[in-house]
């Protein structure tokens, strides 16, 4: 996961937009984590793949997509958007509530539906800090997507909490429960499996002796 970075203590998004437009960094519990480098390939053919299926089925509907680097602001109680000290760039998020977009520069308030893609430098904070985090924000459904082990976990929002965790293979068609009727095709999301062909070796012969 990115290492904290030594900007100082309870930091915030007012903080985050002082710092150099190129670099990607998130705020969680007012501590910065440093989003570089950028994605792999394999993340990026992923997040591809999910963008396009997600949008082709979204055409003429109340719900918006956006994609990696939105700002997503998670406030705790009134406070201006300078003052949030949970400041997350999701890989994907869909929003229903227009109200949630902020001046057409972030989103504030919990979205309906949030797909982060692991990568081994972000994995443990997707699973963990950024779980609890969106938990805690109320956000419906939050999938974690692997191009490494080519599997999709899926959280659940119940009674204020999540559920235990769903998990899904490459062949799954999944939909998304605050978005009835959209349907996620995992066999088009990951890369073809690459066949391998070993051929068995040729039988040793041996030579008669004359």
């Amino acid at each position: 996961m990115p290492k904290p970075h030594p900007k100082g203590t309870a930091l915030t998004y007012g903080d985050c937009l002082t710092w150099p437009e190129d670099e990607r960094w998130e705020i969680i519990d007012g501590q910065a984590f440093d989003m570089t480098p950028a994605p792999s390939l394999d993340h990026q053919r992923v997040s591809r793949q999910l963008c396009f299926q997600i949008q082709q089925q979204l055409e003429g509907k109340p719900c918006e997509m956006f994609s990696s680097p939105v700002d997503l602001l998670l406030p705790e109680g009134e406070v201006r958007d300078e003052d949030i000290r949970q400041v997350v760039q999701p890989d994907i998020v869909v929003v229903c509530d227009q109200e949630k977009l902020v001046g057409g520069t972030a989103i504030r308030g919990a979205p309906d539906w949030i797909i982060e893609i692991l990568a081994p430098s972000t994995a443990g904070k997707d699973h963990v800090r950024k779980r609890r985090l969106y938990e805690r924000n109320g956000l419906k459904e939050y999938w974690l997507v692997s191009p490494t082990d080519r599997t999709v976990m899926v959280y659940r929002l119940a009674d204020g909490a999540f559920g235990l965790v769903e998990i899904f293979e490459d062949d799954a068609v999944l939909e998304p429960a605050p978005l009835p009727g959209l349907r996620v095709d995992f066999a088009r999301v990951f890369s073809p499996r690459v066949r391998v062909v070993r051929e068995s070796p040729a039988p040793c012969r041996s030579r008669k002796r004359s």
